[in-house]
Formats: structure tokens, C-alpha cells, sequence
């Protein structure tokens, strides 16, 4: 059994890191830029307004844009503050909030359970994208809708991503910027070519009956997964500095790309609220703009889920890449491509989970991985708080300009929303993420008896070492 060790009670400030820190990583060129880096959080979080259909469909045009308009800043810039200051603080490794749960709680059993419910959250969001591609091209080609053809589709296109992102995170970002420009463009077009129809009283809607469910985790399914961007903060060149910037520029471009949008097509087009399901907005732009922009939109749709599949694989690869650098996985998936300085075993086992994945049934999975998402983002809640009040003294290049009792009051709004989110969830949820909540643990105590038995190497005992992190 891992054995607990107290920190010192006096929080000192926190000395560069030693050769012998389990977060120092070996020198590697991180060659991440500003602009790669915005559209890579850009895709983690959103990809577009794909998807955001069903909350007109639950709740009507006013509520929908009520939702894009507040929801960002009660739940979304709460987790990108958050990000930015723990990020900058914590910038030397790719663990991300796993090294954040470590500090708080001086804990290595609850920053590997942080670290696992947030990896089979994002795995599980990962698995659905070629799910997707295939469902948006299904239309275009019968072929892909079942049967053997969509699952050699599904194969091949996981395959090709993997690739791509092996070759490196400078390839993965300016693969998403060409990916968001294109995908964003058709939007931008139906945009001009529905502002003179609109008529604004349809912006004042709302269903009879709505469903709150519905609205609830579409929105919350648009707008999280800002902290994922943790897990890239040691690829990234001058990350104190880089890190806030494409935090408020891929907020900004996450907001514009769901309200704008949907502000010019419900007030354009006089449509019953049930037409608005996923890939109205491919109907819309045919109403709006013609075939071929309903064809563009299409297109874009199938390009958002390849950036929001790029996107997610890295960020799951670079934070097993992380956990392993901590000690908290065997140190095998540390290890780096000599072509690319990937860590190309990180990511060939994230791309056979997520090709696993990818052949269940996804209804209730889907809302088990939100649960999951929702523990592993109060956890983070809880750290960012602890650590505000356990080391003050920290080196924060970016801090959120708020006191104790600011930083808790900034949380709780949130924290009531998730935990809604999660007492709402059926019963097969609550049993399928109670089952992955113990997965989750259990990964934890099989790592330990691993290091035990010496059955792997790791890079640190980091129950015995949790004392010695700095950064």
C-alpha cells in the first residue's frame, strides 16, 4: 500500500525544480505556439456550433441563446481561470490537473483517481467523433450508416489521426487552424446572408414544454473540457506567458462561433422548434444560403470532428505521458519518438482504447463520461481552492484577481450546476459511472501492486517523493 506522506506545515515559496523532482522533464524542443495552441483548446472545447441545435429543440430560440450567452461566464470562465492560473504555476510538466490534485491533497491515490475519471471521460468523447464523421457522411454514402463498411471507415480514420499526431503537436495545431477556418467559414457566410431576414420578435420563443435535460447537457457537452489544455503545458513555448492569451482568445472564438449563429438563423428562419435537431444547421444554410452551402456545412461538420478527435487524443496522450512522468504509470509511456519527440507508446495505447470504444453504444456511456467529467472538475474546484490557501506563496505569472473568499464564491456557481447535472442522471448512469468510478480507483491500487511487485519500471515512487515536488 502506498504509503501517505505529510508535506511541511509552513508553505515555502516553492524552489526551482531539482534534477530528481518527478516533475522535471527531460529538455525537449517544445515548439507549441500561440496561434496552434488557441485552435487546439478551441477544438477541445467546441470544434463550432455543431451540436448546439438541441437546445432550441428543448427549450426554444430564447432560452437556447440566454444559455450561449450566460453559461460561459457561470461555468466556462470559471474553469479557464482556473486553467490558466494552476497551468502557469505548474508549467514545467504535461500532467496537468493530475499534478494539480497532487499538490492540494498531498495524495497520490486521489491525483491518480482525478487523472483516470477525467481520462475515461475524455476517452470515451474521443471514441465518438469517428462515430460522427461516419454518421455526417452517411447521408452521402448509405454505406456508412452499419455494417461492415462503417466499421472499416470508423478503422482507418481512427488509424490516420493517430498519425497525425505522432508527427508532432506543431503538426496537430496548424492541422486544427486549417481544420477551424474552413469549418467556421460556411457559418460566417449564413451569418451576412440571414442578417437582413431576421426578424427579431422570433428571438423571444420558448417551448411550451421544455426540457430541461436536454438543454442542460447540451450546453454543458458545448462548453467544458477547458481544463484538458493542462496536459500540453510542458510542449508549449514560454507557457506563463502563452497560456492566458489562448485561454481568452479561444473563449472569445468558442462564444462568437455558438451565439452569433444561432442569433442570425432562429431570427431568419420561421421553423417549429422540432426541426432543430443535430444537423439543422446543414438545413438551415441549404434554406438560407442554397445546396451549396448546405454541402459546405456538411463538409465542415465531418472537419470539426477530425480537429475535435486531434484535439482530445492529445491531450490524453501528453497526460499519460504526464501520470507515467509522476510515477503514477509505468514509465514506458514516457517514452518519446526519436523522428518526432512524441510519445508515441502514449499514444498508440490511447488510440486502441479509443478504437475500442468506438464500436459500443454510446447513449448512456456518453452521459456516464459527463458524470465523470462533472467529479473530476469539482475535485479541480477543491484543489484550486486548496492550494490558494495552502501555498500563497507559489509563483503564479498569471493569478485570478481574487481573495480566498472571491475564488470560493467563483467555484460554488459551477459546483451547483455539475452537481445538478449529476443528481439528474438516470439510474443507469449513476450505475454505469458508480462502475467506471471504481475502474477509475482500481487503476490506482493495480499501479501500486505493479510497483510492488516490480512487474514495470516507473520514473518515481511518488508516494515517497509527493514531499520533494517543486516546480
Amino acid at each position: 500500500m502506498a504509503q501517505e506522506i505529510q508535506l511541511h506545515s509552513t508553505p515555502t515559496p516553492p524552489p526551482p525544480p531539482s534534477s530528481t523532482s518527478p516533475t522535471t522533464k527531460p529538455q525537449t524542443k517544445t515548439n507549441l505556439t500561440l496561434l496552434p495552441l488557441i485552435f487546439i483548446i478551441y477544438f477541445q472545447v467546441s470544434g463550432g456550433p455543431y451540436g448546439a441545435e438541441n437546445t432550441v429543440h428543448a427549450t426554444g430560440p430564447l432560452l437556447s441563446l440566454a444559455g450561449f450567452l450566460l453559461l460561459p461566464f457561470l461555468c466556462s470562465l470559471p474553469e479557464a481561470l482556473i486553467t490558466s492560473e494552476l497551468t502557469t504555476a505548474f508549467s514545467s510538466s504535461d500532467s496537468g490537473f493530475v499534478l494539480w490534485a497532487l499538490q492540494a491533497f498531498n495524495s497520490p491515490f486521489t491525483a491518480s483517481f482525478t487523472g483516470f475519471l477525467k481520462l475515461l471521460s475524455s476517452t470515451i468523447n474521443c471514441a465518438t467523433f469517428p462515430n460522427l464523421c461516419s454518421d455526417y457522411l452517411s447521408s452521402t454514402f448509405p454505406s456508412l450508416t452499419a455494417g461492415a463498411h462503417r466499421s472499416l471507415f470508423i478503422t482507418l480514420l481512427i488509424l490516420l489521426l493517430s498519425f497525425i499526431n505522432f508527427t508532432g503537436l506543431t503538426v496537430v495545431g496548424y492541422f486544427a487552424i486549417a481544420l477551424g477556418i474552413i469549418s467556421l467559414l460556411p457559418f460566417v457566410l449564413m451569418t451576412f446572408m440571414a442578417s437582413p431576414a431576421v426578424v427579431p420578435a422570433r428571438w423571444t420563443a420558448v417551448r411550451k414544454k421544455v426540457d430541461w435535460g436536454l438543454y442542460l447537457n447540451t450546453l454543458f457537452w458545448n462548453l467544458n473540457y477547458w481544463d484538458n489544455a493542462s496536459t500540453l503545458a510542458g510542449e508549449v513555448q514560454d507557457p506563463q506567458r502563452t497560456f492566458p492569451v489562448a485561454m481568452l482568445v479561444a473563449g472569445v472564438l468558442t462564444c462568437v462561433s455558438y451565439f452569433v449563429p444561432l442569433l442570425a438563423v432562429t431570427g431568419a428562419l420561421a421553423v417549429s422548434d422540432d426541426q432543430w435537431s443535430d444537423g439543422f444547421f446543414a438545413d438551415a444554410a441549404g434554406m438560407i444560403g442554397g445546396k451549396w452551402l448546405k454541402i459546405w456545412t456538411q463538409a465542415g461538420a465531418v472537419l470539426s470532428a477530425i480537429g475535435l478527435y486531434e484535439a482530445q487524443l492529445s491531450s490524453n496522450t501528453f497526460q499519460l505521458l504526464g501520470m507515467a512522468e509522476l510515477g503514477l504509470l509505468p514509465k514506458v509511456l514516457s517514452k518519446r519518438s526519436k523522428w518526432f519527440n512524441t510519445p508515441w507508446l502514449s499514444i498508440l495505447v490511447s488510440t486502441l482504447i479509443t478504437l475500442t470504444i468506438s464500436f459500443l453504444s454510446f447513449s448512456d456511456i456518453i452521459a456516464a463520461a459527463n458524470f465523470l467529467y462533472s467529479l473530476g472538475m469539482l475535485i479541480e474546484f477543491a484543489a484550486f481552492i486548496r492550494l490558494r490557501i495552502k501555498l500563497p506563496e507559489l509563483k503564479r505569472p498569471y493569478k485570478v484577481p481574487m481573495g480566498i473568499a472571491g475564488v470560493i464564491s467563483m467555484c460554488t456557481v459551477p459546483s451547483v450546476i455539475l452537481v445538478f447535472l449529476m443528481v439528474m442522471s438516470g439510474w443507469r448512469v449513476w450505475l454505469l459511472s458508480v462502475g467506471l468510478m471504481f475502474m477509475a480507483a482500481g487503476l490506482y491500487f493495480c499501479m501500486d501492486f505493479c510497483r510492488s511487485k516490480e512487474c514495470f519500471k516507473f520514473s518515481t515512487d511518488v508516494s515517497l517523493e509527493v514531499n520533494s515536488l517543486r516546480v
